[in-house]
């Protein structure tokens, strides 16, 4: 069976084979694109605790496909729970909040081709030292995980993890991303699991607050989701491609992983 990422990677891959990455991506126009994110998700998307107006990887890269189509991005918020089906019904024209792409979501809304891949780990609080790896995790019953329900983070705790019961007493469901790490810097919960990207992030905005213990706990590849059939999943794809290839998206790791943080 075909895996979905090599279906996104054909896709891409004609539909944009006719085009020269500097100077001829689609022409959007000038039209305004509808983009939802949620705010809490450091440092893909957050807000700017000097401005309170939301920044990040994900604005950034966004921003400048924006700017690449010819085409305005308008900037909504949603929570994690809700974003999936308001980009589905058409509210927002796509969105962003670090997703994953997976077979089950892929039923639900189109992706574009992946614009990170990132792994799992476990985020703790720098003083930790009943644990040092996911196993040592598991075979202790009082401890706890903090997740998001539905998220890449519940399930590779549930699954990776633990015992493969969704209801496990021992991950605390939280309302937001920030939620979960801010238990964890209470001692309200004993980890988080978070792609790299985000726990350098996290460390480097809170020094001394938190490490990351054991190895990675497989890897995943982020897309932005629309509504299906929608006619910006070419274009986009073709602007992350010009990105890749000019070295824009290294850039905005570089950005945003490492000089934001020192």
């Amino acid at each position: 069976m075909v895996s979905l990422l090599s279906r996104l990677m054909v896709i891409a891959a004609v539909s944009i084979s006719s085009l020269s990455f500097a100077d001829n991506l689609p022409d959007l126009k000038g039209r305004t694109i509808l983009a939802v994110t949620e705010n809490a998700y450091t440092p893909l998307n957050f807000v700017d605790p000097a401005t309170g107006e939301g920044i990040g990887w994900e604005y950034d890269a966004m921003n400048e496909i924006g700017k690449r189509l010819n085409a305005k991005i308008e900037w909504h918020l949603s929570s994690w729970d809700t974003m999936i089906q308001a980009v589905k019904q058409g509210q927002y024209d796509v969105g962003m909040d670090g997703i994953t792409i997976n077979e089950e979501r892929a039923q639900q809304i189109d992706f574009t081709i992946p614009y990170m891949t990132s792994q799992q780990f476990m985020l703790v609080r720098a003083d930790e030292d009943r644990f040092n790896d996911a196993k040592s995790f598991a075979a202790n019953p009082d401890l706890q995980f903090g997740a998001q329900a539905g998220t890449t983070n519940f399930y590779v705790a549930v699954y990776d993890v633990l015992d493969g019961d969704e209801s496990n007493p021992r991950i605390t469901l939280l309302d937001t991303f920030g939620a979960s790490v801010q238990a964890l810097k209470s001692g309200d919960v004993d980890s988080v699991l978070m792609d790299a990207a985000s726990a350098r992030g996290y460390i480097g905005a809170n020094p001394g607050a938190f490490k990351i213990v054991g190895g990675p706990l497989g890897s995943e590849d982020f897309g932005f989701i629309l509504a299906p059939g929608s006619d910006l999943v070419q274009p986009i794809n073709a602007a992350i491609e010009s990105m890749k290839k000019d070295g824009t998206l290294d850039a905005l790791n570089k950005k945003w992983f490492f000089d934001y943080n020192q």
